[in-house]
């Protein structure tokens, strides 16, 4: 089975199940993990289906899953009203769940986190443990040198831009004894990272992603503790019951990351690349989205995270997801986000032109007043880029001769390629070895030169 990944970490982990699935293995034809993010994405996916369509043996099908082909984790059955460009191959085309059946999610609390819920002194509970023992299974296939995990899935915010929330569903989380087996799991395989991941993995335990008060007061935090987030638990309990070397997080909801989670970032096996869904440096335009901080807010997180100091010596890096032009953004506005890259050293950056979603199906900030023109898009998008390149290169010129470790992502007999610790991608013709063998797999020491 052949397969391609449009979008987001979350789509990588399924896929990985998909292939892995009873389902699909006596099939024929492509995967495609699908991706609504923006109309560009859409339109990214949907070219490479008709293009894949042109190829497809006569017993062979395109399998379509993930946002462009579900809402609420179930396949549409309006997908080729949603997609009329494709409705000349229906009988070529399948469209998938969310997950494969065997993977659906047991919701049910064990007796000791009902206890527990019990004796809160509040009228909500938290919500079920999601018991996906049958991901403990030997997978014939691994797509991926690194693992995919996933903490947690779904989201109840509906920020205004997002029009992926509709069709993942509500926020659940997995159990923690869950993810360590599945860690523990690929760990006895001889692999050496895993991938946290999630839509909201920073919101694990929460009982949803949306009724969040002001949670940088301390005071209030403390009144509803046993209400916030407990990721700085989970990771905890990951470092204390597994070895595997190199824990990664993926994209963090910033409103969720307090101390306790910030602490636990000075870990040496916790990957120092720390990444962000920002959408933007301007309190007013983070109000406008619907997000659940402020411009203030996203500088104090930063500062802290930009100051961490590692016992190895690494230097961190950071990413964020930024969007630009949102309805009504000012000039005044767009250089609140331009200077977070610039003050922090947002090393990775995803920066996305905001998307109206005028293709299909629809979001909120669509039909906002004041859209941004777009001579005035280009020129913002432009600049941010430049921007973003001069940090980029300026942190990857500040590694220079510095001691780090890579894991070794791809190889051949003459070629290999992979990931120092604080994200920056290299090959055997810009480090040089100093122990190890550069073998896939193998995590290697060397100096960036």
């Amino acid at each position: 089975m052949q397969y391609k990944v449009f979008g987001c970490k979350v789509n990588k982990y399924y896929t990985d199940r998909w292939l892995n699935s009873e389902y699909l293995s006596d099939k024929t034809g492509t995967f495609v993990a699908s991706c609504v993010v923006t109309d560009s994405a859409k339109r990214k996916w949907v070219r490479f289906v008709k293009k894949e369509l042109e190829s497809t043996s006569k017993n062979g099908k395109i399998y379509i899953s993930w946002c462009g082909a579900f809402k609420d984790g179930k396949a549409q059955d309006d997908f080729f009203e949603i997609y009329p460009d494709l409705a000349y191959a229906k009988e070529k085309i399948e469209v998938l769940d969310e997950a494969p059946i065997e993977d659906t999610p047991k919701k049910s609390l064990r007796e000791d986190e009902q206890q527990e819920v019990n004796n809160k002194a509040s009228t909500k509970s938290p919500k079920p443990r999601i018991d996906l023992s049958k991901l403990k299974a030997a997978q014939k296939t691994q797509i991926y040198t690194k693992k995919f995990i996933l903490i947690q899935w779904g989201c109840d915010s509906f920020c205004t831009f997002c029009l992926t929330v509709q069709k993942r569903g509500r926020h659940y989380y997995r159990a923690a004894e869950d993810i360590i087996d599945e860690i523990k799991n690929f760990e006895s395989e001889g692999w050496k990272e895993v991938v946290l991941t999630g839509v909201n993995l920073s919101a694990w335990w929460l009982e949803n992603t949306h009724d969040i008060q002001n949670f940088s007061q301390d005071l209030v935090k403390n009144w509803i503790s046993w209400w916030w987030s407990r990721f700085a638990e989970l990771l905890r309990e990951l470092l204390d019951n597994t070895s595997i070397p190199r824990i990664r997080i993926s994209s963090l909801g910033p409103e969720f990351i307090d101390d306790a989670v910030i602490k636990i970032l000075w870990e040496e096996r916790i990957y120092p690349h720390f990444h962000f869904s920002v959408q933007s440096g301007s309190t007013n335009t983070l109000k406008s989205m619907a997000r659940h901080y402020d411009g203030e807010y996203m500088k104090r997180l930063l500062w802290k995270i930009r100051n961490i100091k590692r016992e190895d010596g690494v230097e961190i890096s950071i990413g964020a997801d930024l969007i630009v032009w949102f309805p009504g953004e000012s000039e005044q506005d767009f250089m609140d986000t331009y200077n977070l890259v610039k003050d922090y050293k947002i090393t990775k950056l995803h920066a996305f032109p905001f998307s109206a979603h005028t293709m299909w199906e629809s979001v909120p900030a669509g039909k906002f007043k004041n859209q941004v023109s777009e001579n005035i898009k280009k020129d913002r998008m432009n600049r941010l880029m430049e921007l973003w390149e001069q940090v980029r290169e300026t942190f990857k010129s500040s590694q220079k001769w510095k001691v780090l470790k890579v894991l070794i992502e791809k190889s051949d007999n003459t070629w290999w390629s992979g990931w120092s610790e604080n994200y920056i991608e290299c090959d055997n013709n810009n480090i040089e070895i100093i122990a190890g063998i550069p073998k896939k797999n193998n995590i290697v020491v060397w100096k960036y030169i």
